[in-house]
């Protein structure tokens, strides 16, 4: 076997001779480069990253040495892949320089390749791969000692500048932002929303390419030593991503099974999107006005949501089909989603799984609106921006007879209405977007009149 000379993690000792050491990549730092101390003239480079050969042990490694060296080494792999690290320097750590920006590990030492004696390489043996992948999805922590997004909130401030871990869902990942310093370097920057089943909504921020490239692939994780602090301009508290951050995709444990249920549930469901409404911009701030072929092809220029306003027809509305299409049942207190019949939250997360029952009901509709352009398709229309377009609340809509139902159907279907609309990437649309109306009413014809006079101009 190719790797059958290889030493254990657990087994290493700065004794050994050109040792070889195999591993699965799960943490890498950007490549940063310093001027020489004995010649300032001459930069040096250096990276970090971090590998696992079992469930228990794995451990850090810097990478020295010239520009083309270090990184033709960076550029050769990727967290998840497996390396092979040839003849590295095993050395004691020292907590008190290098290592106190690298993740914490369970050996007594760490690995320093060097341009002159050392190499690192993709390993190309099936078998230790097939051994080694698995290993990606188990924590690094135990999988009971993390924050969920509530105690971090409400530790606020006392948290601040500390390193804990962190285990939550992706809500949403934003567009990676470009920029450049006041002394010319150029850097970058990706915000993410995270969730879990005690806050809708929490700020991840990454500064590393390497961690905004790992991020960008991925859609539910467990994240392990994140810096929480507090931001000034927010006023509020935030997570960032640091050198000694490591990322656990789709963890192998309980807690993170019991999350990801939770969190395909509420995000099917549109529970989320409830959460969210609170906080987006007033209808009276939102001006743009879009055909829905104009929604469609910003959506896909920009994977940021963005709002506008589109003159459409309603052309599908299901008002007058089963309650239980119409109005759903939620937990008050995790939003979960239950059956009219349950007396209890099925979320084994909710926070409030041992108290009394506490739920509310509320519209969750779908719709279709159509122009000269095209349709956008289930379209969500809850809650209270439900019940001010429909005019009715929800116990007044189950009091309604069928002709009433069909009545009010067809007071907005084939109409054109003023549509204020959120557009969302989505995975699961085939559109690749979902639409969430902030509300909606029929259109003034004189508007209408105006606004299609615009429309004309531009062609």
């Amino acid at each position: 076997m190719a790797t059958q000379n290889c030493i254990a993690i657990s087994e290493l000792h700065p004794n050994f001779s050109h040792p070889k050491v195999v591993g699965i990549v799960i943490a890498k730092t950007d490549v940063r480069s310093f001027p020489d101390r004995k010649n300032i003239e001459i930069e040096r480079f250096t990276f970090g990253f971090t590998i696992k050969d079992s469930p228990d042990f794995f451990i850090n490694v810097t990478v020295w040495g010239s520009d083309g060296y270090v990184n033709g080494h960076a550029s050769s792999f990727s967290i998840s892949d497996c390396v092979t690290v040839e003849n590295p320097l095993v050395s004691s750590k020292d907590p008190e320089k290098g290592d106190k920006f690298c993740p914490t590990t369970p050996s007594h030492y760490r690995l320093l390749v060097t341009e002159a004696h050392s190499q690192v390489c993709l390993c190309a043996d099936m078998d230790t791969i097939d051994r080694l992948l698995p290993l990606i999805h188990l924590p690094v922590k135990d999988s009971r000692d993390f924050y969920s997004l509530g105690d971090i909130v409400a530790n606020g401030q006392k948290l601040d500048g500390t390193v804990i871990n962190i285990l939550a869902a992706v809500k949403m990942i934003g567009e990676a932002k470009q920029f450049t310093t006041s002394d010319g370097r150029k850097g970058q920057r990706l915000e993410l929303k995270l969730f879990d089943d005690s806050v809708s909504s929490f700020p991840l921020i990454c500064w590393d390419k390497e961690a905004i490239q790992l991020m960008q692939t991925l859609v539910a994780r467990e994240t392990a030593d994140a810096k929480i602090s507090f931001d000034s301009f927010r006023g509020a508290m935030v997570a960032t991503f640091i050198s000694k951050s490591i990322v656990t995709v789709n963890p192998d444990t309980r807690e993170a099974s019991l999350l990801f249920s939770y969190a395909k549930e509420v995000s099917e469901s549109g529970a989320l999107d409830l959460d969210e409404a609170s906080g987006d911009l007033t209808v009276d701030s939102i001006t743009d006005v879009y055909t829905v072929n104009q929604l469609k092809q910003k959506a896909k220029e920009h994977p940021e949501a963005f709002f506008g306003i589109t003159f459409s027809f309603i052309s599908k509305l299901n008002l007058d089909s089963s309650v239980s299409k119409v109005i759903k049942t939620r937990c008050s207190r995790c939003k979960f989603q239950v059956t009219e019949d349950m007396q209890s939250c099925s979320n084994q997360l909710c926070p409030g799984k041992d108290q009394a029952f506490s739920g509310s009901a509320d519209f969750d509709l779908l719709l279709d609106f159509t122009d000269h352009t095209g349709t956008l398709q289930a379209c969500s229309l809850r809650g209270p921006v439900a019940e001010q377009t429909l005019g009715c609340t929800t116990e007044e809509f189950t009091s309604l007879t069928g002709e009433q139902l069909t009545a009010l159907k067809w007071r907005f279907l084939l109409e054109r209405c003023k549509i204020y609309v959120k557009i969302l990437p989505s995975t699961k649309m085939k559109s690749g977007i979902r639409g969430m109306i902030l509300a909606c009413s029929l259109a003034d014809p004189g508007e209408v009149k105006k606004h299609m006079s615009a429309l004309l101009q531009q062609l």
